[in-house]
């Protein structure tokens, strides 16, 4: 018998879990009880409430990330704008501090499990630092925090990484899930469910096989190189001031600062110094130490990017400027709202 295990969390979207469950309910009886569905939390049976006022679905068991299988992933349902405690990133951030996160990477690493999402559900696994160099497809509108978090983003409705399966929007699951019957039941019971539910699968399942578009080949050649020789000026050269003294000395020193995400606030010490008009910096949180990547001085205010992994994985563009002791700024991934930073010298 086939296990379902549709991973429920605070928060979650109602459509994203709801759809999938339909569709491999209908693929279970028409089939013959050949598939096992049910709800589950990283933390056991509980009543869990989706982010669609508060509206609770209770989960029968706890998630097993060792059983053969499909582990579904949906996003959650939230505000869109802003960065309050009931904003998508929040509510993605608290459910990938639980356990599931652990959870999630034992799964992802069985042979015989499949792990599929829909919608933020790249996302929450992606920010915790599990889909680094995957292809995958989450909601349009969070594309750019998908390609911050390290993972190759594919705008199709559904993509095949091999034992990662992703939907784009939130009608996306009954996709998924559809594509995901065919896979393990056959055709004719994929095609009876959207017979029954008439509705009929989107768009071409994305997957890295075959012949790759012309334009898309030259494009990757173009952007190879253009990458390579940037790295390599930057490595050779640095970044160079006209008048250093005026300009990336004001940024010169160690600074503790603070950055207000919608997960909480970070402390950082930044370690900036300016030798011979190169300007280069550290970043220190807790116990690790990263390098700025490509700083540089446009408008009196110093720019660059950093790969940070608390509280989750994303690759942060930073933008600061100074008043004496004094340090502001924003750090911001994709379309999410911007964190701001504030900072003092230490003298």
């Amino acid at each position: 018998m086939q296990s379902v295990q549709i991973v429920l969390f605070d928060g979650f979207d109602l459509l994203d879990a709801i759809a999938p469950y339909e569709v491999f309910c209908a693929a279970e009886m028409l089939a013959g009880g050949v598939m096992n569905v049910e709800f589950v939390t990283a933390e056991g049976p509980r009543l869990v409430p989706s982010g669609i006022n508060g509206l609770k679905i209770e989960a029968s068991g706890k998630l097993n990330p060792e059983r053969a299988g499909i582990i579904v992933v949906p996003g959650a349902s939230g505000e869109v704008q802003g960065n309050g405690p009931q904003s998508i990133p929040a509510i993605l951030a608290r459910a990938m501090n639980t356990a599931l996160t652990g959870m999630m990477q034992q799964a992802l690493k069985q042979p015989d499990i499949i792990v599929a999402t829909v919608c933020g559900g790249s996302l929450l696994l992606a920010m915790g630092g599990l889909l680094e160099g995957r292809t995958a497809v989450t909601h349009h509108m969070g594309m750019d925090v998908l390609g911050a978090t390290g993972v190759i983003p594919v705008a199709a409705r559904v993509v095949d990484d091999g034992n990662l399966i992703s939907g784009g929007g939130v009608t996306s699951g009954l996709d998924v899930a559809l594509y995901l019957v065919e896979h393990e039941l056959g055709p004719r019971i994929a095609h009876a469910v959207e017979q029954l539910f008439e509705f009929e699968r989107r768009g071409t399942v994305w997957q890295r096989t075959g012949i790759a578009p012309r334009a898309h080949q030259e494009s990757a050649d173009e952007n190879g190189e253009t990458d390579r020789m940037d790295t390599k000026k930057t490595a050779t050269s640095g970044v160079t001031f006209h008048n250093p003294a005026t300009t990336s000395s004001v940024f010169d020193g160690d600074w503790d600062t603070t950055i207000a995400t919608p997960v909480g606030k970070l402390q950082v010490k930044l370690s900036i110094t300016t030798s011979n008009g190169i300007i280069q910096g550290k970043a220190t949180q807790g116990n690790e130490t990263v390098d700025f990547l490509n700083p540089v001085v446009q408008d009196n205010k110093l720019l660059w990017s950093l790969k940070i992994t608390k509280p989750m994985r994303l690759n942060l563009k930073f933008e600061v400027e100074t008043e004496g002791e004094d340090m502001t700024g924003i750090a911001k991934a994709g379309i999410l709202p911007a964190s701001k930073l504030t900072g003092k010298k230490v003298i």
